[in-house]
């Protein structure tokens, strides 16, 4: 036998009578099925939470080390030329903060507060009024280095520099947001 199996007459018109009618399918295209959304590591966004509060927690004595006069600072990668557009008031000032008389803490807490409500709204660039700290000559200032160490360390600032003597001069930054 060439391993051919015959149907006979009878089987193949009980399969067609069980079968009904055939007909070619129009569709030559098998959608693919429905993409899932990426995983996300939970575990890795309350780790980089957990990271970004202890940065964001008040500054070591250490990290108050003198600040100068002129503030100024670019996260890595942003161009210089950023930074010269920001001094040279290229960018309009889209929203204000005044820290004068605030606690550390409560200054931290309003800085961060208008650095979320900033972005809500599509706001890029804002200044921020920390004061000059020349109240008490023998403490030295206390809200300017921490201004300056919570923007350092704060993941939506791309870079900040200290405002025109029109502006608040060295008591006030010019802060760029990241988009």
């Amino acid at each position: 036998m060439s391993g051919d199996n015959p149907i006979s007459d009878e089987d193949r018109n009980l399969f067609l009578e069980a079968v009904g009618e055939v007909r070619r399918m129009e569709q030559r295209h098998v959608p693919s099925p429905a993409k899932r959304p990426p995983a996300r590591a939970l575990q890795a966004e309350a780790d980089e939470r957990a990271v970004l509060d202890e940065l964001l927690a008040d500054p070591s004595e250490a990290d108050l080390l003198e600040t100068g006069e002129h503030l100024s600072w670019a996260r890595d990668g942003v161009q210089k030329a950023v930074l010269r557009k920001l001094r040279a008031q290229r960018y309009s000032i889209q929203g204000e903060l005044d820290l004068h008389g605030m606690t550390q803490h409560h200054a931290r807490e309003q800085l961060l507060g208008f650095i979320e409500e900033a972005r809500r709204r599509g706001r890029y660039c804002v200044r921020i009024i920390h004061g000059k700290g020349r109240r008490h000559p023998d403490k030295g200032p206390v809200l300017k280095p921490s201004v300056n160490f919570w923007l350092q360390h704060h993941k939506r600032v791309l870079a900040f520099c200290s405002a025109p003597p029109h502006d608040g001069g060295t008591g006030a930054v010019y802060v760029l947001l990241r988009k």
